[in-house]
């Protein structure tokens, strides 16, 4: 199997990538989705402008647009060769769900007709039953609806087959609570907006448009070739490998990070482009990562819905577009032991088109006294809700890679820069009255230019850092979806901008002046969460032992993690602000808690299954060889060397006693799905770890010949 594998691998052809060479590189961007130009060309002007209002103001949708819209949109999608409709959602399972419909129904004379209502297009109903929902819904109640976000536009998914509509929408239950990711993100995005208006409002602005969050998501994965894909069955299943000893050669030459791309790698890249850029998602950065066989696309900023709807679609292309080229496109955090794992960093900022981004410092950030509130309530934010924003990244998955040299520790803290610190430590002391300025890099070569500084570093280590007009959250990993950091960050800047428009309101009413009253709000806000920033190396021994002293949290793995939504203060937050119910935050729970127990399942039934079918008869097939050569030597009257014998069979050992205490492990039955997440942690994840010590240790011994599956040099270097 492993053999067959790399000489198909070698007998690869790239695929005929066809497209029009007069094509501008720009022209094709959002020809798949249908724009405000689009609806401005196909709609009646009332019915534009009331759709824009909703897009853009955040206004009441009408409903008495929904039928020329739903008529618009499908003449649109006809003309591009679209067949049927999809109502596009997010449930719990963080994947994305779609339910597709004929544009045709028939007609009484035996022909058909395309129809596409506006109630159609407004409303859904989906099976329910299916979907994670962790107690909203029993099993027979199968009722569920999907309803039209307006906000994210309508795009057509491609298929040499026929074309299809597909519709972003919400999903919820017959009684309201939602059983996906968007609606909780959109009622948190409408929750934060509001507070950080009654901020604008007191610093005098008028008459602008609803705030918004807004999200930079940048991608990290691995491409391996698929006959190698296809010959791991834990790859195929678990999305990680659960066996393979380490390569001679890893990443310790620091040669991948940002090397040439391979031209096999650069035609799958530049293929996805151009599928993105129909589909109106602005791909800006693409580059080799650390690893071998790693690599990473970095968008532009979009509104943090559309970027969600965009990056559940983005990693859809990805997996479609890569098979085109004969590989497989892995996203889990961790898919090989020992070298660097992936993650989405979610870059995190508010504003809208008139503002720009509120996290613009400038370049005397002191004097800056608009921003230095919105960037305090970022600080306030992140420490009294640490806890929620590391159960936002919190999976069996992340835990493989959270805390590893490539990804920040599982402790939240914030990472400021030497200038932005500098100008909080002034204000906790009283005033802030100077801001550490750029500097200029000479490099010692007359024919280059001199190059500017910024006035502080960047920190890999920080899994919550300022990048000069964003914060960046590097914990997410690459599999997850983006919806749930956003809801939080969301929800609970919503906290802090409401606390800090009323301590300011409640100032002024009492007579104080507004700069007095920003003035000590600040140094209240640094005084009392000031522990959270952290400018040093989150990887060390000695961060820990400070951060237990400054108070924050440490929740090392997800079964410590995810009792943090269940909270009271983690209730109260989300109820103030109608993002979530008591109700929905329990389902949650539940479902966190089952896919973890799930997940960890999965893994430990594979593991069972290829160490007890795959390697160990490998192996035991060696130990026969090498125990008939050692009898052919006795025979022949020679003293032979036991020791390969001994290196085969001690692992052998080890492995068959391994095995049986991993299956005695599956064979336990919990009441419910905390104790069966807790059994998974505790019991099969360290019996999976025995099963795959023996297992790698055998693969350095057993013959190259024998051994049954693609190795790590082999998936991470034959591409």
């Amino acid at each position: 199997m492993r053999l067959q594998a790399i000489n198909n691998v070698e007998a690869y052809v790239p695929p005929a990538i066809c497209f029009d060479p007069t094509e501008a590189p720009g022209e094709i961007f959002g020809s798949n989705v249908f724009t405000k130009a689009e609806m401005q060309l196909r709609l009646p002007k009332s019915v534009y402008k009331s759709v824009v209002a909703t897009i853009e103001k955040g206004a009441a949708l009408d409903p008495a647009v929904a039928d020329s819209v739903a008529s618009a949109m499908k003449d649109w999608a006809l003309s591009k060769g679209a067949t049927h409709y999809a109502h596009v959602f997010y449930p719990m399972t963080g994947l994305t769900a779609e339910k597709h419909d004929s544009f045709l129904e028939p007609v009484s004379d035996g022909q058909t007709l395309a129809e596409f209502a506006g109630k159609t297009l407004i409303q859904g109903e989906p099976d329910a039953s299916s979907f994670p929902s962790g107690g909203l819904r029993s099993t027979f109640e199968a009722r569920g609806y999907t309803g039209w976000d307006v906000t994210s536009p309508a795009y057509i998914l491609e298929n040499p087959n026929g074309n299809t509509l597909c519709i972003p929408t919400v999903f919820v239950s017959m009684t309201g609570e939602a059983l996906d990711f968007k609606t909780p993100l959109l009622r948190s995005q409408q929750a934060m907006g509001a507070q950080a208006e009654r901020i604008l409002k007191l610093f005098g602005h008028k008459d602008f448009d609803n705030i918004v969050s807004f999200c930079g998501p940048e991608q990290e994965y691995f491409l391996i070739d698929r006959h190698f894909f296809l010959a791991r069955p834990d790859l195929v299943n678990a999305g990680r490998t659960l066996f393979g000893a380490k390569p001679p050669k890893g990443q310790e030459f620091d040669d991948h990070y940002f090397g040439s791309v391979p031209e096999r790698v650069l035609g799958f890249m530049m293929d996805t482009e151009r599928e993105l850029f129909k589909l109106g998602i602005p791909a800006k950065t693409r580059h080799n990562e650390v690893a071998p066989g790693q690599f990473e696309i970095a968008p532009m900023f979009e509104r943090a819905n559309i970027a969600a709807d965009h990056q559940q679609l983005l990693m859809t292309v990805f997996r479609t577009v890569a098979k085109k080229h004969g590989m497989e496109c892995l996203f889990h955090e961790k898919p090989f032991a020992g070298v660097n794992g992936s993650g989405k960093h979610v870059n995190f900022s508010m504003g809208n088109a008139q503002f720009g981004s509120l996290l613009v410092p400038g370049d005397t950030p002191h004097e800056n006294a608009q921003f230095l509130v919105f960037c305090a309530a970022v600080i306030r934010a992140v420490h009294k809700f640490g806890g929620l924003l590391r159960v936002s990244v919190a999976s069996a998955t992340n835990d493989h890679r959270l805390g590893a040299n490539e990804a920040p520790p599982a402790i939240i803290s914030i990472f400021l820069g030497d200038q932005l610190a500098d100008v909080f430590e002034q204000i906790a002391k009283g005033a802030a009255t100077s801001s550490k300025g750029k500097g200029t890099m000479m490099i010692g070569v007359d024919t280059l230019p001199h190059l500017p500084t910024d006035p502080g570093d960047r920190n890999r280590t920080s899994p919550f850092a300022f990048t000069g007009n964003r914060f960046e959250f590097r914990a997410p990993g690459s599999g997850q979806t983006i919806n749930v950091p956003m809801i939080i960050l969301n929800t609970i800047m919503a906290d802090s901008l409401d606390y800090m428009a009323t301590e300011l309101e409640n100032a002024l009413e009492s007579g104080v002046d507004f700069d007095s009253a920003v003035q000590t709000l600040l140094t209240d806000i640094i005084t009392e969460h000031g522990a959270v920033v952290f400018n040093g190396d989150g990887y060390s021994e000695n961060w820990q032992t400070e951060a237990a002293a400054r108070g924050l949290p440490n929740l090392k793995t997800t079964l410590d993690a995810i009792p943090e939504l269940v909270k009271p203060e983690a209730i109260a937050v989300f109820e103030k602000y109608g993002v979530f119910s008591e109700r929905e935050l329990h389902s949650r729970y539940e479902v966190r808690m089952e896919q973890y127990a799930l997940t960890i399942g999965v893994e430990a039934k594979l593991a069972l299954e290829i160490g007890s079918t795959v390697i160990l008869p490998a192996a035991m097939r060696y130990q026969t060889e090498l125990a008939q050569n050692v009898s052919a030597l006795k025979a022949a009257g020679v003293d032979p060397d036991l020791t390969l014998l001994q290196m085969v069979s001690a692992p052998i050992k080890e492995l068959t006693e391994a095995l049986a205490a991993l299956k005695g492990g599956l064979s336990h039955h919990a009441d419910g799905a905390t104790e069966e997440a807790t059994h998974a942690k505790d019991v099969l994840l360290p019996a999976m770890d025995a099963v795959r010590a023996a297992a790698d240790t055998l693969e350095s011994v057993v013959a190259d010949d024998l051994w049954p599956l693609p190795t790590y040099q082999e998936m991470l270097y034959i591409l």
